[in-house]
């Protein structure tokens, strides 16, 4: 049983674990992206999204940032750790060691559920058509429209999904807590870099990771489903790594 400081982390474990929890948190998640979508197709947060990016530039020069001149660099190498390269090595890494450690239908499931998320995203991104920020210059190049923000929505899945596997192997409750709450800063930064570059909207960041903490924790849900229903993915969790 746990003590001290670490006590509450046993009502964290039943609520993050139980299925019902982690289906009403989907849900949740659900409704706060459809009525955030709303609100920003309608342009109801326009004004505010415009008034927090510009302040984050100089108001002598708009393509000055705010800050320390290492900033806006630092900012940029942050802000790759959501972009589709990076992303990209990180599954395909974890997927080759999940491949080498004979776990094989992890490593499917893994890979399937991480694409499967990358493909919502460019729907959603098709779907409202969002033009990026054009009241300050952008300080890093743009490929795609802006809502939802495709780094905070992939880096969400990826790290988070990531996250909840790495999870899985570790025994002790703190280090489950540690290992999601890397997870997520990794995210939070990538989202917060993308407006302070001025290539997203507050509001593209926040749908991104609404979006995609949806995804993840659905992919969850799934994972402990088929591993009930699974004997030999059940064999394969149990399976130490060699």
């Amino acid at each position: 049983m746990l003590r001290g400081p670490w006590r509450w982390l046993s009502g964290w474990d039943v609520m993050v674990t139980r299925p019902l929890a982690l289906l009403l948190l989907v849900a949740a998640c659900v409704l706060g992206f459809v009525a955030l979508s709303d609100e920003v197709h309608e342009g109801e947060t326009q004004d505010i999204d415009e008034r927090i990016v510009r302040s984050l530039r100089r108001e002598e020069d708009p393509a000055m940032p705010r800050g320390p001149w290492w900033l806006a660099e630092t900012a940029r190498d942050v802000t790759s750790l959501g972009g589709a390269p990076v992303l990209s090595l990180i599954t395909v890494a974890v997927c080759g060691f999940l491949l080498v450690a004979r776990r094989y239908r992890t490593s499917l499931f893994v890979f399937s559920a991480t694409a499967t998320g990358w493909l919502l995203n460019g729907v959603l991104k098709n779907l409202f058509h969002r033009p990026r920020p054009s009241v300050v210059p952008h300080l890093t190049e743009t490929m795609s429209t802006s809502f939802p923000s495709g780094h905070a929505m992939l880096s969400a899945i990826t790290y988070l999904t990531l996250g909840a596997l790495l999870a899985q192997f570790a025994e002790q409750r703190r280090v489950k807590v540690y290992i999601l709450s890397v997870a997520l800063l990794l995210s939070v930064l990538v989202g917060c870099t993308r407006v302070y570059l001025g290539v997203h909207y507050p509001t593209d960041v926040l749908g991104g990771w609404v979006a995609g903490l949806a995804w993840s924790l659905l992919v969850t849900v799934a994972a402990r489903s088929v591993r009930r229903r699974s004997p030999a993915l059940r064999e394969e969790a149990r399976r130490p790594v060699q």
